[in-house]
Parts: structure tokens; C-alpha cells; sequence
């Protein structure tokens, strides 16, 4: 059996398009906390405040875990946008026709760890 490693968030039912999401979410990949944030919160994009809140929260659980934890030691080690269940509506036509209309939506997933030798548990292994 593996050791938990990393804080985990999941954020489900969003909407928003995983298409469009996921390039935000290769902007932050492998970040430190911090530079993550700042580049969440100066981004235009819809999925730069969905991601963002998930991401506060893995941090925030990471924070009230390990009370040794500071949010300078934190990383985004994982980001996953998958695909959430699609809502069809009917979007009405010219000449009597319908088209169907998706509505998607996505799931957040992020795990944040600490980074490899700073704080206090890095202090410990020396």
C-alpha cells in the first residue's frame, strides 16, 4: 500500500467546457502555489476562476493537515479537467428545425504537495 502523498480538491458538476479549461490548466501545472495564484487571478478566462477556487481549496486542506505547512511550501503537483456529464437542450431553427444544443460540464481535480526540501520537514531529514 502506497503512502498518501499530496492534498487533494475536487470540484464536480462545473460548468464549463473541458476544451476550454484545460489550456488554463497547463498554464499552472507544476507551479508553486503563489506564482499559480497570481497567474489564476490576472487571467481573463472563465476557467481561471473555476480552477482557481479548486486549487485555494487544496491548498487550504493541505494548510489544516499539516500545521507545519506554509502556502510558500506548496506546489501544484497534479491538475486533471475531465469530462463532466453533458445537459442536451433544444435549440430551435430556422424553417421548423431543431438542432441539439450541449451544455458541458467539467470535473476539477487538484493535488497539491510540498516541495521537496523546504520548511521544516526538509530541515529534518538533514
Amino acid at each position: 500500500m502506497q503512502a498518501k502523498t499530496g492534498y487533494r480538491a475536487i470540484s464536480r458538476f462545473i460548468f464549463g467546457s473541458p476544451f476550454k479549461v484545460r489550456p488554463v490548466a497547463d498554464v499552472i501545472r507544476r507551479k508553486p502555489y503563489p506564482d499559480a495564484m497570481a497567474t489564476l487571478e490576472n487571467m481573463p478566462h472563465k476557467g481561471a476562476r473555476l480552477i482557481s477556487k479548486t486549487v485555494k481549496s487544496a491548498a487550504s486542506n493541505a494548510l489544516v493537515a499539516n500545521k507545519q505547512l506554509a502556502e510558500d511550501m506548496l506546489y501544484v503537483r497534479e491538475i486533471m479537467i475531465d469530462e463532466g456529464p453533458r445537459l442536451k437542450r433544444i435549440w430551435y431553427r430556422g424553417k421548423g428545425r431543431a438542432d441539439m444544443q450541449l451544455k458541458r460540464m467539467c470535473h476539477i481535480t487538484v493535488v497539491v504537495d510540498e516541495i521537496a526540501g523546504a520548511g521544516a520537514s526538509g530541515k529534518a531529514g538533514k
